[in-house]
């Protein structure tokens, strides 16, 4: 079985080895047709303890580490949300010109 791949943005890293994961996903409702938004907090292994709150991660599913850890860090995605989306506005002015 493939193992999933989540993004998220880091709420806690208050834990030794450990970061505390916020992932959100937006769905239609079934019935109302409204777009809704839930989040699920995820707790993740950072070997180093070199991810900050703030900080945009990438999770993985990995083998149990401890009761609440099942997910191991893989890398960076971007610093803050707002470097994230000016970092897009920039793509999109350099894909137009």
């Amino acid at each position: 079985m493939t193992k999933r791949i989540l993004q998220g943005e880091v709420v806690s890293d208050k834990g030794d080895k450990t970061i505390v994961v916020k992932v959100q996903r937006k769905f239609r409702h079934p019935f109302y047709g409204k777009v809704v938004s839930r989040s699920k907090k995820y707790h993740a292994h950072d070997e180093k303890n070199k991810y900050k709150k703030g900080d945009l991660v990438k999770i993985i599913e990995s083998k149990p580490i401890s009761k609440l850890k099942t997910w191991q860090v893989i890398e960076k995605w971007y610093k803050y949300k707002q470097n994230y989306k000016l970092l897009i506005i920039q793509e999109q002015r350099e894909l137009s010109a």
